[in-house]
């Protein structure tokens, strides 16, 4: 008998000593997952022009292409956008916190542009402040029986402890794949949406068609856009450069269609800014704008990171097109030379999450950092940092250029969970130490829980 308990301690003994080991090996970011999930692919495409998604509202000149961002640097603020195609019509947005009854009004601006030979419809954009926090506004746009209304809520009181559910999501586009993400999005609870850049995809049409897609793209968001916030970062595919139609000012499009609260934070560019809602704290970063020392946006990020206050937004988010970290074949070390800039700021002041898109599959890091990098004395690789974000690749709304596979074998130490499929992110903050966060396949047209972490708040 007392053989026999001798062995079972040791055999517990050794079973600790193990469960030890590989515990610090993932801890140490070196127990990678590259999944095998193969997916039967739905067709790249977009979807036609005549389908439903992209209907227009019925009545002459009646708002479309609804959505609205947050207005504000606290989140007491909408802007509201939309556009009208026959005529300017009403820039005024009637809002109450009762249906049907509007006891406020608001006057926005109107402009349009032109794009080769298209022309915009008139592009409305509307500030909306002194809201309260916690409720539900009715707001009314257009004129007469072509009139639209819908809802939004405002967030909690910035408050460390406020809990408040994102959705994350990159690269959508408007293939059927695009709408599985949408649809799948809408019932996740998510109550706003960080958008990591590459929105309408417009930029592989030539001509009219290039605005045309626009037009289509603005309809087919408005279904969640127009009743939440979605908060907008700029990808490549905004850029349109394209000196063959004599198009050469870039992000054209997308200034005159997504308004963005970058003065509330001191930026002078729509381009880069930050907010914050709840108990986040949420820097948007422009990886086709320039960062390098003593740029504009260099310049502004150092002051904003210097106003980030933990104490009262104790979650801090970076949102940004291009990946520091990947480990796909697909626009490898695109990312470097803004890492070589901001990495440094980033551990530093603790960054909890770095979002981006551009590559078309989904990859989540361990907290790493390669801020001794130096060939000389052999430093040359992330090593694991507690200090450092985890960074999360999710260029996989669905667009029509399709998704890439090639990881690199074997997956870097950096690398913790990857896979090539489409879908969203949501990230549910649960108070001001712990937070929920998922990725969610979009399995075949069906939403599937894939990849599911609870972090803990670096600050």
């Amino acid at each position: 008998m007392l053989l026999a308990s001798r062995l079972l301690r040791l055999q517990l003994f050794r079973f600790v000593i193990i469960l030890v080991l590989v515990l610090s090996y993932v801890e140490n970011g070196n127990a990678g997952l590259t999944s095998t999930f193969v997916r039967t692919q739905w067709p790249a495409t977009d979807i036609p022009l005549d389908n439903e998604v992209f209907a227009i509202p019925k009545g002459y000149n009646a708002p479309q292409q609804v959505h609205i961002t947050q207005g504000d640097y606290d989140g007491k603020a909408v802007i509201i956008s939309w556009v009208t195609p026959d005529e300017p019509g009403s820039n005024t947005v009637k809002y109450g916190t009762s249906e049907n009854s509007y006891d406020f009004s608001a006057e926005g601006t109107i402009t349009n542009y032109t794009f080769y030979k298209y022309k915009s419809g008139y592009i409305h954009h509307c500030l909306v402040d002194g809201l309260e926090y916690d409720s539900k506004y009715y707001y009314k746009i257009g004129e007469g029986d072509s009139s639209r209304v819908f809802w939004f809520q405002t967030p909690p009181e910035i408050d460390p402890d406020a809990a408040y559910t994102f959705g994350i999501i990159g690269d959508l586009g408007q293939t059927y794949n695009s709408l599985s993400t949408l649809e799948h999005y809408m019932k996740s609870g998510g109550q706003s949406v960080l958008f990591a850049g590459d929105l309408s995809y417009a930029d592989r049409y030539q001509y009219d068609d290039v605005g045309i897609r626009w037009d289509s793209w603005g309809r087919f968001i408005e279904q969640s856009a127009a009743y939440q916030p979605w908060i907008w970062s700029a990808g490549n595919h905004e850029i349109e450069y394209m000196p063959d139609m004599e198009e050469v000012l870039p992000f054209k499009s997308f200034l005159h269609r997504f308004a963005t609260p970058h003065t509330a934070s001191k930026s002078t560019n729509p381009l880069w800014y930050a907010i914050r809602r709840a108990s986040a704290h949420i820097i948007v970063l422009s990886s086709y704008s320039p960062f390098v020392k003593y740029t504009p946006q260099w310049t502004w990020l150092r002051e904003e990171l210097k106003r980030v206050n933990r104490e009262k937004t104790p979650w801090l988010i970076v949102v940004m097109h291009v990946p520091i970290y990947n480990s796909n074949a697909a626009h490898y070390m695109e990312g470097e030379s803004m890492r070589a800039v901001f990495e440094s700021w980033f551990v530093r002041s603790k960054v909890d999450f770095i979002f981006a898109g551009h590559v078309h599959a989904y990859e989540r890091s361990y907290r790493i950092s390669n801020i001794h990098y130096n060939v000389t004395t052999g430093d040359r690789y992330p090593v694991p940092d507690k200090s450092a974000p985890v960074y999360l690749t999710v260029g996989d709304g669905g667009n029509q250029e399709g998704l890439v596979g090639r990881f690199f074998d074997p997956q870097p130490d950096y690398s913790a969970f990857r896979e090539a499929s489409y879908g969203h992110s949501t990230l549910e903050i649960r108070n001001r130490t712990h937070a929920f966060y998922q990725w969610n396949r979009n399995d075949d047209g069906k939403p599937e829980t894939t990849d599911s972490v609870i972090f803990h708040n670096q600050y």
